[in-house]
């Protein structure tokens, strides 16, 4: 009888969250292999096992960060009407930071230095929006600038809102943010409204 394997995918996984947890709230250099396992209640030769460092623990944090995202993005639709695909991608965005706001801060919150920059614009779940707004009409540098404006919008409402900073249930974070971009949406994309 094979032996049980005893790191497995879920160990990871929790390891991940746990780790993802301590870099949004108080940043990387905070982090420690013993503090991460002690509270996965784990040992830190599991974390070792599983990541081989402290720096590859934090590099796995920002890739699941990202793959969790862009898993969120790539479930919006894509059908014959662009405008509510943008849409869609919109709420996705919101939808990822909300079932993950650890992760969330990992990637946006200044928790990794130099994650952000010129580079952006090449960035794969940048391109999805950038994709998106080209097929309202923008293209070239017109896009990318509509892409960074929604951006904008999107990453303000949604900082708000894990912040705690705006009124209402759920519900009604949830309308506002659809009127929101409804209405702001096509102007910044170019295509009127």
């Amino acid at each position: 009888m094979p032996r049980p394997r005893l790191h497995d995918a879920a160990l990871r996984t929790r390891l991940l969250e746990v780790a993802s947890e301590v870099i949004a709230t108080s940043g990387a250099s905070a982090l420690t292999v013993r503090d991460v396992a002690a509270r996965a209640e784990t040992s830190a030769s599991a974390v070792y096992s599983l990541f081989g460092s402290k720096e590859a623990l934090v590099e796995a944090v920002r890739a699941e960060a990202f793959d969790r995202f862009a898993a969120h993005l790539a479930r919006a639709p894509r059908t014959a009407d662009p405008g509510a695909d943008l849409l869609a991608l919109g709420h996705a965005y919101r939808d990822s930071a909300l079932a993950d706001p650890h992760f969330y801060a990992v990637m946006f919150g200044g928790a990794l230095p130099g994650e952000h920059g010129d580079e952006t614009a090449d960035d794969p779940t940048f391109l999805v929006l950038r994709d998106a707004v080209t097929r309202l009409g923008p293209t070239g540098r017109a896009a990318t600038e509509a892409a960074l404006a929604l951006w904008g919008l999107v990453h303000g409402l949604v900082g708000l809102e894990l912040t705690g900073a705006l009124p209402g249930g759920p519900d009604e974070r949830r309308a506002r943010y659809d009127r929101a971009l409804r209405a702001a949406g096509p102007a910044l994309a170019g295509a009127g409204s």
